[in-house]
């Protein structure tokens, strides 16, 4: 029965991975969060609901301890200091497999006016931030993915292309319902993408800015 640990399970797309990986009733879910209200919809069989931050390096290490996958999907203006305790944590437990939600542009690898766009968008501590927590993991020797998606939107939709690190981003969009497809592909194939960092976007969307921009 694969465990697999959430790590800011309140989140927009770990909310739809959390349902996806429901679907497959031998996933044993740990979700690790602030505010457990914001999981309180879910059922309680197979979803054990931890409150904690992941500061909190002691009770990290405690909730990760055992899992065969952990994905973290954090945000906020400390998120390299999350990184770091992210992988002290899976070290200290023994626990390898990472998958980590960043964000594009960080190895400023988006082509043209949409990166010229992004920078724009992204720049003056967002970007910054987030490039650093991404070196923190890929400095780790865990077996981790980075996903960086294109910019979100909440389209009811399964739709996606990855691009490897080192390849031009492509497209401009992508629906957070297909990250979280994605983060469950990875979670029943544990073994694919491994120190990999997979940009993701929804086919056929270049342009210069998202859509609805």
């Amino acid at each position: 029965m694969p465990k697999i640990a959430v790590l800011g399970a309140g989140g927009r797309i770990a909310k739809l991975a959390i349902a996806q990986l429901r679907e497959d009733e031998r996933n044993q879910l740990t979700l690790y969060l602030r505010n457990p209200k914001r999981v309180r919809e879910l059922p309680s069989d197979g979803v054990l609901v931890v409150e904690g931050d992941v500061l909190d390096v002691k009770l990290l290490t405690q909730t990760v301890q055992g899992q065969d996958v952990v994905y973290a999907n954090l945000g906020g203006s400390d998120i390299e200091a999350q990184a770091r305790a992210v992988v002290s944590a899976l070290t200290a437990a023994g626990t390898r497999r990472l998958i980590w939600i960043s964000t594009l542009g960080i190895y400023d690898e988006v082509p043209g006016e949409y990166g010229k766009w992004n920078h724009h968008m992204l720049d003056g501590g967002y970007l910054q931030t987030y490039s650093a927590a991404a070196q923190v993991i890929e400095a780790s020797d865990l077996d981790y993915t980075i996903i960086r998606p294109a910019w979100l939107s909440d389209n009811d939709e399964v739709d996606y292309e990855t691009t490897e690190k080192g390849e031009p981003f492509k497209g401009t969009e992508v629906s957070r319902k297909s990250v979280a497809a994605l983060v469950t592909e990875l979670v029943k194939n544990p073994a694919e993408g491994i120190r990999a960092s997979l940009g993701v976007n929804k086919p056929g969307t270049d342009g210069d800015k998202p859509a609805w921009y």
